[in-house]
């Protein structure tokens, strides 16, 4: 930018800093008023009949600098156009000027520092300059037509952009005619100075007028994306299904129970992930892992010759037993019998309405009203140098084992990695675990890592947090593993590695590329609340959508795609995240719901934190699992419960009772309130609530208590008990801290709900 550039916008900005200040200064706000132009109607209505064209550029005029100056009064001017100039030279006027004094304030935020921020944050808005060269003018035209923010701000921030300044011109002027028209109606009536049938509707048409736009801009965006495909006469399905794990299970499911026709395409095995190499699998492994770890620990239980012997082929054998004996609730049977046409073979999306399903040399099309995208997540495999050579197995193919490795490295301290490092340490396998984070189960807070991780230290398994995996060699007739700390390498032998730092959506490879479907950051299929993707009939649940991993969260994704899919013309519904449980299934299980401290710091979102160690609770000592907590957050001065973590047995079995009670807005007085029986685990929810309420009675609360009963006693006198109370009632510190560490007559703070 030369000198004079740089001159001559300085001068323009300062003009127009100080025409808005003299706006202000001057309180010429005051002329842009209903009760002005009140006052003044029979003389601005004389002087419209002499002086016609005059007084019309003196209010074109006005309206241009007021819009160029983004200045308040623009809704004022629309409706005195309609007051002073009737519907058609009100709407003339309105419109041109509004439309040219939007496109002035345009040009000065590009010219002052329009340049200066594309050179500035250039990377940072490739993304948005790439969507306004291709779809500016259409998002500009929504930002009109739907008025989702104020004239002027639509005005600077557009100016900001690379959209053409004759483009932001036509638009503007088309785009904000409907609205134009509806206030200059509404100025007519006003024009009027009395309340009328046509100003009642007119106002009644102003406030409905946004969600008719809205839905016009939705038709026509659908229009535009689908104006490239041929629309079949008649489709041979109301909904195909991509992918039979959970969420495409459950989909096919509500579409039959609502008796449409289905068709289910998988390509692979049914049920998906987790009933073949997830949940089922893992948590039959965990079993066998956990009854191998009792008889380890027998003689705490005073049973003194037990022994066990892992045959790891028959464990992994057991494990295939399962899900053979599981795998009959999904199907091609089950899902047939429900009205589900289920078709192998791999899906390839052609267009809105067309799937097509090959398999082998054989390929069918299908027609079909609506789609749901559920085709799951796939293992990570980072490129590491060197892993493809010595061979790796991930939560897929781990399975297929039957000779336990002697020495095991699992990359990744996440809940897999965790669960599966734990679970082969237990069968006898020497397990290391390389996490590059600075803990395991790092979405936890860090005193529930610790938990674990000094379980895992107790049972063997080595855990290296701060590791980066770097390279993979072999060594002679050994398999080495370098991975730096802290600047250092460090080596490390292995039999075997598995690969577990995290899952990935399967986005490609079925024509998303071609219909431009794009992806989000997390690399998951992009949706809006509804889980419609920007075809209005095809939608997308489960790991594919995002933005939870869990068959669970799956399932719920599930019912809405479908619900939305199938009855969307009629109703829309917007997925439910706000109470989302889940747990990682280690020894000792961690099951949270809800907010845990670390989120609740990111957030800036005050809470109280209340805790009770487990190793207090009978139940869970007379089981030897004396180990764990439960940790409550609340909102301050409040029992409404923000979010639960419990570590120990079974806590995802517990975790229940605080989901419930969150998604139904209950807070920890009714579980205080709640009988529990004893002796059991789930105890530990209701001394937690007896402890968040010992925490709320303060000192003075006390000291009134302690005055009342000894005057009951006859120990103190009147006089003395109300002395005490007058130095004491106002020392409002709690007076019982919610720390885990201290310990609390449990069945008197349990008695403390009433």
């Amino acid at each position: 930018m030369t000198a004079t550039a740089a001159t001559r916008r300085l001068a323009i900005a300062v003009l127009i800093l100080a025409a808005i200040a003299a706006f202000f200064f001057f309180d010429l706000g005051r002329y842009l008023s209903l009760e002005l132009l009140k006052s003044e109607r029979d003389t601005l209505a004389d002087y419209r009949t002499a002086h016609p064209l005059l007084l019309g550029t003196i209010y074109f005029a006005t309206y241009v600098a007021v819009a160029a100056l983004s200045l308040p009064g623009a809704a004022f001017m629309t409706l005195a156009g309609g007051a002073l100039f009737g519907v058609l030279m009100g709407t003339a006027l309105v419109s041109f000027a509004s439309a040219a004094g939007a496109t002035l304030a345009f040009l000065v935020a590009r010219m002052i520092i329009g340049d200066w921020v594309q050179q500035r944050f250039g990377a940072r808005l490739a993304a948005i300059n790439a969507g306004i060269d291709r779809d500016g003018a259409f998002y500009l035209f929504a930002l009109r037509l739907v008025p989702l923010f104020p004239f002027f701000v639509v005005n600077l921030v557009m100016g900001l952009t690379r959209l053409p300044a004759r483009t932001f011109y036509w638009v503007s002027q088309i785009g904000m005619l409907p609205g134009t028209l509806v206030y200059v109606y509404a100025g007519t009536q006003l024009g009027e100075f009395r309340i009328s049938l046509g100003l009642v509707l007119a106002f009644v048409l102003l406030g409905v007028f946004p969600l008719f736009a809205r839905k016009a801009i939705a038709v026509l965006k659908a229009r535009r994306l689908y104006a490239h495909w041929p629309r079949p006469a008649r489709f041979d399905y109301n909904l195909v299904v991509i992918g039979a794990g959970s969420a495409g299970l459950v989909s096919a499911y509500i579409g039959a129970a609502t008796r449409a026709k289905v068709a289910l395409i998988e390509e692979h095995q049914m049920g998906g992930d987790c009933l073949n190499t997830g949940c089922v699998p893992s948590k039959a492994l965990l079993r066998s892992a956990k009854l191998a770890a009792q008889f380890a620990n027998a003689r705490e239980f005073g049973i003194v010759s037990a022994q066990a012997t892992v045959d790891f082929a028959a464990v992994m054998e057991r494990v295939a037993r399962v899900i053979k004996t599981i795998e009959p609730h999904d199907s091609v049977a089950r899902y047939t019998a429900l009205g589900v046409n289920c078709l192998r073979g791999t899906a390839r999306i052609t267009s809105p309405w067309t799937v097509t399903v090959r398999d082998g040399n054989t390929e069918t099309a299908l027609t079909t009203r609506s789609i749901v995208i559920a085709a799951g997540s796939r293992p990570l495999v980072p490129p590491i140098p060197g892993l493809d050579q010595v061979g790796y197995y991930t939560s897929d193919s781990v399975w297929n084992l039957r000779e336990l490795p002697r020495r095991l490295v699992v990359l990744g301290g996440g809940p897999i990695g965790c669960e599966l490092a734990q679970a082969f340490a237990r069968l006898g396998a020497r397990v290391t675990q390389v996490e590059m984070l600075p803990r395991i189960l790092v979405r936890e807070d860090p005193d529930v890592s610790a938990q674990v991780q000094a379980q895992f230290e107790r049972e063997g398994i080595r855990v290296l947090v701060d590791h980066s995996a770097r390279q993979f060699l072999h060594a002679g007739e050994e398999k080495i593993l370098v991975a730096s700390h802290q600047g250092h390498d460090v080596r490390l032998a292995f039999d075997a590695v598995l690969v577990a730092v995290g899952r990935v959506a399967n986005t490609s490879g079925y024509g998303l590329e071609e219909l431009g479907i794009g992806t989000t950051r997390a690399r998951t299929v992009a949706t809006d609340g509804a889980l419609q993707t920007i075809y209005p009939n095809i939608f997308a649940c489960g790991d594919v959508a995002g933005p939870y991993q869990f068959t669970h969260t799956a399932a719920h994704q599930a019912w809405y795609a479908a619900v939305n899919a199938l009855f969307g013309n009629l109703r829309r519904f917007n997925a439910d995240y706000r109470v989302i449980p889940w747990a990682t299934f280690t020894d000792p299980e961690v099951a949270r719901v809800g907010l845990n401290e670390i989120e609740a710091k990111e957030k800036n979102i005050a809470a109280t934190v209340t805790v009770y160690g487990i190793d207090d609770l009978d139940r869970a000592i007379a089981d030897g699992n004396a180990r764990g907590m439960v940790k409550v957050l609340t909102a301050p001065g409040s029992d409404r419960i923000l979010g639960a973590t419990i570590v120990g047995e079974h806590a995802g079995d517990l975790l229940a009772e605080f989901v419930l009670a969150m998604k139904h807005g209950m807070g920890l007085n009714k579980i205080l309130g709640t009988i529990h029986t004893y002796p059991t685990l789930a105890e530990a929810n209701k001394y937690v609530a007896g402890n968040w309420k010992r925490g709320t009675v303060t000192r003075g609360q006390w000291a009134i208590l302690d005055a009342y009963q000894g005057w009951r006693r006859g120990a103190n006198g009147l006089g003395a008990v109300i002395a005490q109370l007058s130095a004491l009632v106002r020392d409002q510190r709690p007076a019982y801290a919610s720390d885990a560490a201290e310990k609390v007559d449990r069945r008197a703070a349990a008695g403390a709900s009433h």
